[in-house]
């Protein structure tokens, strides 16, 4: 089965700020959803080799794939090597901008011959709605394709020279009736591709791709220019940053845990989980790594959106853990029985029920994005007041059981990470209120976080491990707790902290692999996972506040190691050094970032 499917990590993305597409080293774009991230999706071999939908084009006679992107830009480059010729495919979405209103739903792909006489094949054959949906497709003279279908419709337009034919389900591969095409190119041609969901049927005219390749170029190099991180890892820092840029859905400000669906944790196991989402935590703490390098611009559209969502909290359940990207919190989990999950590994999931679960450490990330960024933008006084009603109910419940920060299915503890956000929530804001000047309960606010302290400080600590564990009574090592240092809660050299960072080291770390905890069921689930390339990099940053400079930073480096040919992660890396979970994660490149910049200035001092 593993022959049907690339490896996770052989994908690049493009994206246009409000959906994105996967395209794999073979020319294959296997994950696409239009118009929006978590939209069911029109391509989605990924999933399903046979009935998820997949577009390609390639260079028939090459043997040896490379991609690159374009510098400085999300414009990606798969080049394919051949003896007797070289072709290349440029693949990109135009982004949607403040100032430009983008041509909606856009995904070009442009075929050109390098050196020699390169002959190219196209296949398209989607799968409307995750494959659910039924469609039809007719050839129009001039233009190219038309694809139809009870949820939706998209033209592919094709430029004169590329014949496109029909296919029926077998030879599309994928279930249903599709398109494919085979031409030539000499040595300087190029040939362009166009798929416009719900786009009009026309053809191509003369120098449109060129100047939707400029303006998207353009884009991302101004872009790219606004970064004032000049370091050491300048490359990788970028790579990162763009590739949060993309997660981010322009209309609304919210941020994606990652672009995709049910990428599985280990390898033919259940742990298969929705990330096309926008989690408060992973959010807050990713526009801390972008406003770390001057962006910000996305930090502001996070804060307006962040705004909304706590002015629509209800006082019951106060604020969700994650919302979708139009804000709304109704995001039910349902299996796709009918998918057979990337490489066998079922479930494939939509929606995602930890929706429901309590963590109560989102507060104190929230607080803390919001402290940074009043630093460089004084925050409004409607923000002040819906984020000091969140701490009013925050008071009444942060003493109470959770899931935790992990999203454990299992029982609810009270779980010491949670604690200690709670410290940095309520110090946070005592902070922010004496900076501006802010009306406040700050006396409550200094109460409530002495209490949390004390909490991590009394019930936490186990002075026979000589460590924090996950919870009051567990003797379970947590990395989470590897940012004590970075919240200022513990300092770097804190006895206590630095015990902990030893055990998390001898029990948790395997090279610079770094374990979130120890799976012994605690979570509710039985399922083996690889290492967390977050926790990764905050064992770096942890390494680095510390003082351990020549460990902290060889373990960055090998760590650099693990991102795939075009620097991007996905969630975990497995036992072989291969491409675990969703792909790629918006948290892990965001502690890469703030990894990078505080490694950087030790090293400087």
């Amino acid at each position: 089965m593993s022959e049907r499917y690339l490896p996770i990590e052989e994908h690049g993305i493009i994206g246009d700020l409000r959906t994105t597409a996967l395209v794999g080293t073979d020319g294959t774009i296997d994950w696409y959803c239009p118009s929006r991230f978590d939209a069911p999706s029109l391509f989605a071999s990924l999933l399903d080799a046979d009935r998820g939908g997949s577009f390609s084009l390639r260079a028939r006679t090459a043997t040896r794939p490379k991609q690159l992107y374009l510098p400085d830009t999300n414009i990606l480059l798969t080049r394919f090597l051949g003896r007797e010729a070289v072709g290349e495919v440029i693949d990109f979405m135009v982004p949607e901008t403040s100032s430009v209103a983008a041509p909606r739903d856009l995904l070009v792909r442009r075929a050109r011959a390098v050196r020699g006489r390169a002959e190219f094949v196209l296949d398209c054959t989607p799968a409307f709605d995750y494959g659910r949906a039924r469609h039809q497709v007719r050839l129009v003279d001039g233009v190219g394709a038309v694809f139809t279908s009870s949820a939706g419709r998209f033209v592919l337009r094709v430029q004169p020279g590329v014949a496109l034919r029909l296919t029926d389900g077998a030879d599309g591969g994928s279930g249903g009736p599709g398109v494919t095409a085979e031409f030539a190119l000499e040595d300087g041609e190029q040939a362009d591709v166009v798929l416009e969901w719900r786009g009009d049927v026309r053809p191509l005219v003369e120098g449109e791709v060129d100047e939707m390749f400029d303006r998207t170029s353009d884009y991302w190099q101004r872009w790219s220019a606004g970064s004032r991180y000049r370091g050491r890892w300048r490359e990788v820092v970028q790579r990162s940053a763009l590739t949060l840029k993309l997660l981010v859905y322009h209309p609304t400000g919210a941020l994606v845990a990652a672009p995709t669906t049910s990428l599985p944790e280990a390898m033919g196991g259940g742990r298969n989980w929705d990330y096309r989402y926008a989690w408060l935590r992973d959010a807050a703490f990713t526009v801390y790594g972008l406003m770390r390098l001057g962006y910000l611009e996305e930090a502001s559209a996070f804060m307006d959106w962040v705004q909304r969502r706590c002015e629509a909290a209800d006082a019951e359940r106060d604020v969700s853990i994650m919302y979708a990207v139009d804000g709304s919190d109704h995001i039910p989990e349902q299996v796709l029985d009918h998918l057979e999950g990337y490489r066998g590994s079922r479930p494939v999931r939509v929606g995602n029920n930890a929706v429901d679960q309590r963590q109560l450490d989102v507060y104190g990330e929230l607080m803390d994005s919001v402290y940074l960024y009043n630093r460089e933008v004084p925050i409004s006084w409607d923000l002040w007041t819906a984020l000091s009603r969140r701490l009013d109910w925050l008071a009444d419940n942060w003493d109470t059981p959770d899931e935790g920060v992990w999203e454990v299915r299992g029982p609810r503890q009270r779980f010491t990470y949670s604690a200690l956000m709670t410290w940095v929530a309520y110090d946070r804001a005592v902070r922010l209120a004496r900076y501006r000047g802010l009306p406040a309960p700050t006396e409550r606010w200094r109460r409530l976080a002495a209490k949390a302290y004390r909490f991590v400080q009394e019930e936490c600590w186990d002075p026979d491990l000589g460590a924090y564990t996950m919870y009051p009574g567990s003797r379970t090592f947590d990395a989470s707790l590897l940012v004590m240092p970075l919240v200022k809660f513990a300092g770097p050299t804190d006895p206590r902290f630095l015990s902990t960072l030893d055990k998390i080291g001898d029990e948790l770390v395997a090279d610079s692999l770094v374990s979130r905890y120890a799976i012994d069921g605690h979570d509710g689930l039985v399922d083996d996972e690889g290492t967390f390339n977050l926790c990764s990099f905050w064992y770096v940053e942890a390494l680095t506040r510390a003082g351990r400079l020549r460990e902290a930073r060889l373990t960055f480096e090998k760590m650099l190691t693990y991102a795939n040919h075009l620097g991007l992660y996905a969630e975990e890396i497995g036992p072989s050094g291969e491409a675990l979970g969703n792909f790629p994660q918006a948290f892990t490149h965001l502690a890469l970032i703030s990894a990078a910049v505080n490694l950087d200035k030790a090293l400087n001092s």
